[in-house]
């Protein structure tokens, strides 16, 4: 009996793994930026989740307290980003390019960045300006990058 357990969890874990090597390889390999933005996105969403149920400010639901379909929208566009990641890769491909897929994803990080410290705000939480300096110089850096220079 154990030794058929252990053989579903090799299985279960071989399937997984290689889905997930699969995934990554669709989206060009995994990047300091791609993990950049996952943690971005990750922590966005949480302050989301802490400021709807514990301040109930959320400008997602109309009583700002939590909601499964805000969060469900949530996590809906945080994965049609991650679509745009894809699809960002695949034109770079295409056109033999290197940038495109750098771009979009400075842009999302951007965002999701000006997302995070509306939330710390919300909160009553001070951050450093230095963090809000490199999210405007990620955002500067994306427009010059969807200008072409």
């Amino acid at each position: 009996m154990l030794e058929k357990l252990n053989y579903i969890k090799l299985f279960a874990m071989t399937v997984i793994g290689g889905v997930g090597g699969w995934i990554i390889e669709l989206f060009g390999g995994w990047t300091e930026d791609l993990t950049t933005l996952l943690i971005f996105m990750g922590v966005d969403y949480f302050l989301g989740l802490l400021i709807a149920g514990f301040w109930k400010k959320s400008n997602k639901s109309e009583t700002g307290t939590l909601s499964s379909w805000s969060a469900w929208k949530g996590l809906c566009r945080k994965g049609v980003s991650l679509l745009v990641v894809l699809i960002a890769h695949r034109l770079d491909l295409t056109l033999s390019l290197s940038y495109i897929k750098t771009a979009v994803i400075i842009a999302f990080i951007a965002n999701e960045g000006l997302s995070i410290m509306e939330n710390l705000g919300i909160m009553g939480v001070p951050f450093s300006p230095v963090i809000q300096n490199a999210i405007e110089i990620l955002i500067k850096r994306s427009e010059k990058r969807d200008e072409g220079e």
